[in-house]
């Protein structure tokens, strides 16, 4: 289960105890977790660091699948079905958990990863909306001493997306220093701090995903399907 990785103390990994986080008849395959990361850099410490949480994850028992921003156009009404931005809207469609790592740039979330965001819409797709009950685990990476502010936006974002955002965060300073030549993440605090975020991101989902529907029905929106139920008869009766 940790032969890939090295910095783990595999006897203080813990596998989710499924039994002791959902109830009887909930589902019981792999989570399904989509990650997302903002830069096209060949030497991406954001990619980078998707890929050692995607190690943890798939320790841990997840389904995991990254999206591979290149090619995803600017949001625009000619490019709705632009195959790049099908293949992002299927997979969050797939997903019960999303994983967003960022760079900080200028100070704040990136381009690439909020173009990404852009393309999920709040409306529902074929019926079920791409983002909401979903869980959500934040990270970024900083070139300069660490920072907390492209967390922070990308907090909001997910509360926009109607998603469930977990407590625990991960934030890499210095990301040039703590990756090697190779791309591997390097035994440290932060390493530790990323393994916390997806231990919690798996117990969230465990816990959430068979009454995600439960927990985000709103009055608000109970009362507009009725009107527009109400309308649509009387509309028929005239």
């Amino acid at each position: 289960m940790t032969d890939d990785l090295p910095n783990i103390d595999g006897d203080s990994l813990q596998l989710p105890q499924t039994q002791r986080l959902a109830l009887p008849g909930e589902p019981d395959h792999p989570a399904r977790v989509l990650m997302l990361y903002g830069s096209l850099r060949i030497r991406s410490y954001s990619r980078f660091l998707t890929l050692e949480a995607k190690r943890v994850l798939e320790a841990l028992g997840a389904e995991v699948r990254i999206y591979d921003p290149a090619g995803l156009p600017l949001v625009s009404d000619d490019m709705e079905n632009h195959p790049k931005v099908a293949e992002l809207r299927e997979l969050s469609l797939w997903s019960e958990a999303h994983v967003w790592c960022s760079p900080e740039r200028h100070g704040a979330v990136t381009g690439v990863m909020k173009t990404q965001i852009d393309w999920l819409p709040l409306a529902p797709i074929g019926g079920v909306r791409p983002t909401q009950g979903r869980t959500l685990a934040l990270m970024q990476v900083s070139g300069g001493s660490q920072s907390f502010n492209t967390l922070n936006q990308l907090r909001v974002l997910g509360r926009w997306m109607r998603m469930i955002t977990i407590p625990n965060q991960s934030s890499v300073p210095k990301a040039f220093a703590e990756f090697d030549e190779d791309g591997r993440m390097k035994p440290s605090a932060f390493y530790n701090r990323m393994v916390d975020v997806m231990e919690e991101l798996m117990k969230f989902t465990l816990l959430t995903r068979g009454r995600a529907e439960y927990l985000v029905d709103r009055y608000s929106e109970r009362v507009e399907s009725a009107e527009a139920l109400s309308l649509r008869v009387n509309q028929r009766s005239i």
